[in-house]
Order: structure tokens, then C-alpha cells, then sequence
């Protein structure tokens, strides 16, 4: 049976079926909800008004799984992980409306459990009711200061787990980020408090194919607000609307890219090169392409016309996705590859972009589920494809080529220690202070970290929280 399934016995609002609908997907099927909602939003014909609750519940539910599940553990006679699925799901979104939102608590646990009448049929009605009732009063007792709600741990005594408590991240992330910033306890709030911030649109303007201001300016014709970047030359921020309506993006000449990515292509673009040119570029883990997408273009625009890109992806549909980004650039290819054991004769590179798998914790605001779902035996899993991918590249540039190790997730285990071990035992490589980079001229230096490498913020920088290390070929 799919529990999923909407049961006949009531009327739901449409926005909060729609909302529980992708929760129930999410947690039975392990959907991705930046690609469910907005696949069902079109498919249904939702008021703006209703799309956006529906998109705010929908995000703001699974970003605040803990919190909302932990509230209701303080309600509940049982544990909140035996309550049955699609009854729960509908409690966290009636939880998360008392918690968050200005529907007043009269509506939302009535909204909330004709929900559950309508999806669950009528037997859970009276447990449903009884607990949002009992949420909606907490809620009121306490202002709904999350801290009080949960009995947060006083910050001066424990500071991961009181950020913990007040920013819906699993233990072990607050860890991460905290330790990523040097036990700044207020850098870290403001850090996990942007994993809840919608993250806005980022376009790149390909060089060579379009410019940032005509990019902005066909926005602009299309009723869409849109400005340059603040940190990529190419990149333009839009404020609302689909990107996909323009012809820039249709035609390739322009795509999504979020700016933090932009800048790591363009950073390994602008090292200058010793010794003699190979004319090689390998991009070792391409998919999905962006980021080959902006070398390519680099490379067209501003280098000689003999230079080549060639973009390495083992599995087939991502492939074609980079096939697809790299379309109009005839010195790029793209080969069915695992960067472990690239087609290409070592030491003959130019530069290397080695954009590892990763976590993705520099990236949860665009996620809301992942942060519940990723686990430290991700880490330890990954960390050693990880530095294989890195010894790989380093094998194949050129003495005086140049590799950059790019990750999307601030995670020392995933960065700045996968480095250090792969390097440590290489005496032909120097790693380069990578906040020189004129990629990163427009970037306040003072936010760049201490170096040699680079993590980008996105409290700080506005982009997903990527990280690179530039590393050289000794040619002496």
C-alpha cells in the first residue's frame, strides 16, 4: 500500500497537501525536495500565493526536522519516531507552522488536522489534534523561543549543544562548522543560520558568449530584478523568477551557477603556468558541467585557440549533462572516465580541476533534507576516494602545471586534512596561497581565512560553502 496516497475522508488545503505530500517522499522514498516541489508545483495550479506557503512549509519542515520532532517529543506520551509516518509528517508541518509562521494556532492545528483526516483516514484525528493543542500552548508559554522550548544547554557551557538546539543541525554538523571556523561560536550561528536562508539565483554570464550587463539586461526585459555579482566577473544574481525563460540559458550561452562555484574554475583559470604549455586542461569529475562549462568558455576567450578542455565523468547520465554544458565549445570533449584511472598520459597536463564527490554540507541551504540524512560514515567513506582523486591529478599535470582540489562542504576531513596527507607525502608538489588568486579580488581578503587555501561562506560570501587548494608541480 502507498501510504503516500491521499485517503477520502476530508478536504485538505491544497498547499499543505502539497507540502506533506513531498515530506511523505522524502521520507519514504528518499526524494530529493529541490526536485520534487517544484515538479509538482507545476503540475498543480496553486495560487503565487499558496506556491509560496507551500514552498515555505515544505523547506522550512525538513530544515527543521529535529526541532520540530523534538518539540513534539515533549508532547507526546510515546516516542516521536513510532508515531506513524504519514501522521507525523503532518504533525511536523503543524508543528512547524505554531513554530514559525503567523497562521495563528487556531488555524493551524485546525488546517492541520483536517490534513491528517484527509491523508490518514479518521482514527488519527483526536491524537493529532490533542498533540498540536498541546504544541500551540507550549508555543504560547514560551514566546516560542526554541532554547526554552527544548531546555537548550547554556552556550558558555556547551556551545555545540546549544547551536544544536537553536539552529535544527544534527550534533556532529555544528562540530564541523565550529571546528571549520576556528571555535568562533557566533561565526558558526551566523554559518548554520544561513543553511535556513532561501539561497538566491546564480547565472553565469559565459565570456565569449555573453556579457554580464547584456545578461541583465535581457533579465531585466524579461520582468525579472537582476544585478551583477559581487564577486565572480561573470556572475549576475537573480532575484526572483525562472531562469529557465531566458534565452541566454536556453541557448547555453548563460546558466545557473552558483557564484562561489564560478570562482573556483575561474581560480585555477587565472595560475599563471611555468615551464612549457601542453595546451591540456582536464576537468577529472566533471558532471554536471558547470564549472567545465566556465573553463571552457575561460579558455576560448582568453587563451590560444589551440588549448583544449577534456571533461572526465564515469557515470553516463551525468555525462551527457556535461555533454549538454559543453555544447558550442568545439576544444571541449567529454569521455566516460572514473578520474582515478584517467585516459590521458600522466605528467602532460596544463591544470587540472579535481571537484571531488563530497558530503555537500557547504551546500545544505539548497537541501533542506540532507543535513538529517548525511551521517560521519559518509565522511569516512568518502575521504579516501577523495584523496585518490587527488593523487590522481597530481600525477597528471606537467612539472609547473597546476591542480585545484575543489570541495562543496567546509568538513576538515573532506578539505584542508585530505590535502595535507596527499601532499605530505609528495615532494614534487608546493601548495599555493590560493587567497592570492585574482579569482578572489573582489572578495574582502580578511574573509578568506588565514590560508593558504580558500572557504567560501555563505553568511559571509553569499555562496555555497566551497573550498580549494591550489597545488603545484615542482618543475625544478
Amino acid at each position: 500500500m502507498n501510504t503516500s496516497a491521499p485517503r477520502r475522508g476530508g478536504a485538505a488545503d491544497p498547499a499543505r497537501l502539497l507540502a506533506w505530500e513531498v515530506l511523505r517522499a522524502v521520507d519514504e522514498r528518499g526524494a530529493y525536495a529541490n526536485l520534487m516541489l517544484p515538479a509538482l508545483l507545476n503540475r498543480r495550479r496553486l495560487s503565487p500565493r499558496d506556491r509560496g506557503f507551500a514552498t515555505e512549509l515544505t523547506y522550512g519542515s525538513l530544515r527543521a526536522q529535529g526541532t520540530l520532532d523534538g518539540v513534539l517529543g515533549t508532547v507526546t506520551s510515546r516516542p516521536v519516531d513510532t508515531v506513524d509516518p504519514p501522521v507525523r509528517d503532518a504533525l511536523r508541518l503543524g508543528t512547524y507552522q505554531l513554530l514559525s509562521t503567523r497562521v495563528p494556532a487556531r488555524a493551524a492545528v485546525a488546517s492541520t488536522v483536517e490534513l491528517v483526516r484527509a491523508t490518514c483516514g479518521e482514527r488519527p484525528v483526536r491524537f493529532a489534534n490533542a498533540v498540536l493543542r498541546r504544541v500551540a500552548a507550549r508555543v504560547e508559554e514560551t514566546a516560542g523561543d526554541v532554547a526554552v522550548l527544548l531546555s537548550a544547554p547554556d552556550v558558555s557551557v556547551d556551545p555545540v549543544g546549544h547551536l544544536s538546539v537553536v539552529s535544527a543541525h544534527p550534533r556532529w554538523i555544528v562540530e564541523v562548522v565550529l571546528e571549520a571556523l576556528d571555535g568562533d561560536v557566533a561565526g558558526a550561528q551566523a554559518a548554520l543560520a544561513a543553511n535556513d536562508q532561501r539561497p538566491g539565483v546564480h547565472l553565469v554570464a559565459r565570456p565569449g558568449r555573453i556579457g554580464v550587463d547584456e545578461l541583465v539586461a535581457q533579465a531585466t526585459a524579461a520582468g525579472l530584478q537582476a544585478h551583477r555579482g559581487a564577486c565572480s566577473p561573470y556572475a549576475v544574481h537573480l532575484e526572483d523568477g525562472d531562469p529557465g525563460a531566458l534565452g541566454a540559458v536556453v541557448a547555453g550561452d548563460a546558466a545557473v551557477q552558483d557564484e562561489g562555484s564560478q570562482l573556483m574554475a575561474l581560480a585555477l583559470a587565472a595560475v599563471p603556468m611555468v615551464g612549457r604549455s601542453s595546451g591540456l586542461t582536464v576537468d577529472l569529475c566533471a558532471g554536471p558541467g558547470g564549472k567545465a562549462a566556465l573553463l571552457a568558455a575561460v579558455l576560448a576567450a582568453e587563451r590560444s585557440p589551440g588549448e583544449g578542455l577534456l571533461a572526465l565523468e564515469p557515470r553516463a547520465a551525468r555525462a551527457g549533462l556535461v555533454a549538454a554544458s559543453l555544447a558550442g565549445f568545439p576544444a571541449a570533449h567529454v569521455v566516460r572516465a572514473d578520474g582515478r584511472m584517467p585516459p590521458v598520459r600522466p605528467g602532460t597536463a596544463d591544470r587540472v580541476l579535481v571537484d571531488v564527490p563530497c558530503s555537500g554540507l557547504g551546500a545544505l541551504r539548497r537541501r533542506p533534507e540532507a543535513r538529517w540524512r548525511r551521517t560521519p560514515a559518509d565522511i569516512a567513506v568518502l575521504a579516501p576516494l577523495q584523496r585518490q582523486l587527488l593523487v590522481s591529478a597530481l600525477d597528471l599535470v606537467r612539472p609547473g602545471g597546476v591542480v585545484a582540489y575543489v570541495t562543496c562542504s567546509p568538513h576538515r576531513e573532506e578539505t584542508s586534512e585530505v590535502v595535507s596527507a596527499v601532499v605530505g607525502q609528495r615532494a614534487d608538489v608546493v601548495t599555493l596561497d590560493a587567497r592570492r588568486s585574482p579569482a578572489f579580488a573582489d572578495v574582502p581578503a580578511d574573509s578568506l581565512g588565514s590560508g593558504p587555501f580558500v572557504q567560501l561562506w555563505p553568511h559571509l560570501h553569499g555562496t555555497d560553502a566551497m573550498f580549494l587548494a591550489l597545488l603545484r608541480r615542482r618543475s625544478d
